[in-house]
C-alpha cells in the first residue's frame, strides 16, 4: 500500500514538473517592447556636466545645454533658446546624477519634425519598404539568443526609432510565444512553408536578420563586436562590420551606435534592389498563388500523371516513347525563343554551380537567371531556349541530369 502510495506521488510530481517545463518556455521576463516609431527627429546620446545654485537650476541649465548640442549635431541654423523651446518635444533621460549643485547626464532631445522642418528644410519621403520582421540574434559566449532572455542587442533595437527610417520594421517584443516563433534556429531554416506561417503571423512580407557577436577578452576589460546584416529565409550576407567598446559601460552606446548603422546597410540594400521580398513566400491575394509557386505545382502534378500513364502502360505491355519534335523554321529562320522554368537540385554550392554550368553549355539556350536559390534545398532558374521542351529535356538528360517534365516547366537532378 505504502509503495502504491508513494508511486501515485511520485507520478502526480513528475506531471506538475512536466507542465512547469512546458510553462517554463514562455514564462519570465523575456519582453522588451520596441519604441513608437515617429518621424519626428531623435537625437540621442548628449553627454552634459552643468553646475548651478540648485539641483533643479542645475538640471534645466542641463537639459537647455543639451538641446543646442542636439541642434548642433543635426546641423540646425544658429537661433534663440526660446525658438529652440518651441522646437523640442521631448527630452529622454539615458542616464543621469544629480547633486546638489550639480547635474551629470547623458540625453536624448527629440525635436518636432513639423515645427523643426521650416530650419532643416526637408524633402518628399521615399518609398518605404515592405513589412520586414526583424530578427536580432546576439552572439556571446557561444550561445544564440534572440527573445529567449533579455539581451542588450534586443533592447537597442526596441530603443530604436525607425519612423524616419525607409525600411518598414516588423519588431516582435519577445513576449508570449515570440520566443518560440522567432529565434536562432528559424534563420537556419529554408522551408518556404514555415517561413510563411511564420511571417502570417505578423503580417510581414520578408524577414532581416542582424547578427551581433561580442568578444569579451576578459571580465571587465574591453569588448569587441561583429555585426552582420542578413536579409532572406535563404540569410544573404548583406555586409559585416566591427566595434568596440573600452569596457560593459560602453556597450550599450556600441550597440546603439550598430543599430544606426545596420540601418543604413538595410536603406542601402532596399536603393540598390536587393531588399526585394523574396517571391516563393507570396501567396497572393483574393486565393491566386504566385507564379513560381504556380509553376512548381504543375511540375508535381505533370511528374505525378506521367507516373501514372508510365504504371498504366507498363501494365497492358506498352512502354510508352519519348517523341521528340525537332526545331523548324527553315533554312533562314531560327526556332523561337522561349522561356522555360527549370527547378533543379542545390544539395550545396558545387552542385549549384554545376547545374548552371550544364544548362548554359546546352545548344540553343540564349541565357538564364536564377529567380531562387535554396542551398541545401532547391532552387529555380528561368532559361530562355531557342527550341521546344522536349528539346532542352533531352539535351539535359544527355548530361547525365534526371529530367520529369511539367508544363512549361522542367525538375532536374542527378
Amino acid at each position: 500500500m505504502m509503495l502504491r502510495q508513494l508511486g501515485g506521488i511520485a507520478l502526480a510530481l513528475a506531471l506538475l514538473g512536466g507542465g512547469y517545463a512546458l510553462v517554463a518556455q514562455v514564462a519570465g521576463e523575456r519582453g522588451i517592447a520596441p519604441t513608437a516609431a515617429s518621424a519626428d527627429i531623435e537625437v540621442r546620446g548628449i553627454a552634459v556636466d552643468v553646475t548651478a545654485n540648485s539641483p533643479e537650476e542645475a538640471r534645466a541649465k542641463g537639459w537647455r545645454e543639451a538641446q543646442r548640442k542636439a541642434w548642433e549635431k543635426i546641423n540646425g541654423p544658429r537661433i534663440s533658446d526660446s525658438q529652440l523651446d518651441g522646437l523640442v518635444s521631448a527630452v529622454v533621460i539615458q542616464r543621469e546624477r544629480l547633486g546638489p549643485r550639480r547635474y551629470i547626464a547623458t540625453l536624448g532631445v527629440i525635436f518636432d519634425r513639423q515645427r523643426a522642418s521650416g530650419y532643416l528644410g526637408g524633402g518628399q519621403q521615399a518609398a518605404r519598404s515592405a513589412p520586414m520582421l526583424l530578427i536580432p540574434v546576439e552572439v556571446s559566449g557561444g550561445t544564440y539568443t534572440t527573445f529567449e532572455q533579455r539581451n542588450a542587442w534586443q533592447r537597442a533595437w526596441a530603443e530604436f526609432n525607425p519612423g524616419t527610417s525607409r525600411i518598414d520594421y516588423v519588431r516582435p517584443s519577445g513576449a508570449g510565444g515570440d520566443s518560440l516563433l522567432v529565434n536562432f534556429g528559424q534563420t537556419g531554416r529554408h522551408s518556404r512553408a514555415w517561413w510563411r506561417s511564420t511571417l502570417d503571423q505578423y503580417g510581414a512580407a520578408d524577414a532581416l536578420m542582424a547578427f551581433a557577436r561580442l568578444d569579451h577578452q576578459f571580465p571587465g576589460g574591453p569588448v569587441s563586436a561583429t555585426f552582420t546584416a542578413r536579409y532572406g529565409p535563404d540569410s544573404h550576407v548583406l555586409e559585416s562590420f566591427t566595434l568596440k567598446a573600452e569596457g560593459p559601460d560602453e556597450v550599450p552606446a556600441m550597440l546603439v551606435r550598430a543599430v544606426e548603422r545596420m540601418d543604413a546597410i538595410f536603406i542601402a540594400a532596399l536603393e540598390s534592389g536587393k531588399l526585394r521580398p523574396d517571391p516563393t513566400l507570396r501567396l497572393g491575394g483574393a486565393g491566386d498563388i504566385d507564379p513560381a509557386i504556380e509553376r512548381l505545382i504543375a511540375i508535381g502534378r505533370a511528374v505525378r500523371e506521367r507516373a501514372a500513364a508510365e504504371a498504366a502502360a507498363a501494365a497492358a505491355g506498352n512502354l510508352p516513347g519519348t517523341e521528340i519534335q525537332p526545331v523548324t523554321g527553315g533554312d533562314t529562320a531560327e526556332a523561337a525563343v522561349r522561356s522555360i522554368v527549370v527547378q533543379f537540385a542545390t544539395p550545396d554550392a558545387g552542385a549549384f554551380d554545376g547545374a548552371l554550368g550544364a544548362v548554359r553549355s546546352v545548344a540553343g539556350v540564349r541565357g538564364l537567371g536564377v529567380t531562387s536559390t535554396a542551398i541545401g534545398g532547391t532552387s529555380v532558374m528561368s532559361v530562355s531556349y531557342a527550341g521546344t521542351l522536349e528539346e532542352l529535356a533531352a539535351a539535359l538528360e544527355g548530361r547525365g541530369f534526371a529530367v520529369r517534365r511539367g508544363a512549361n516547366a522542367l525538375a532536374i537532378s542527378r
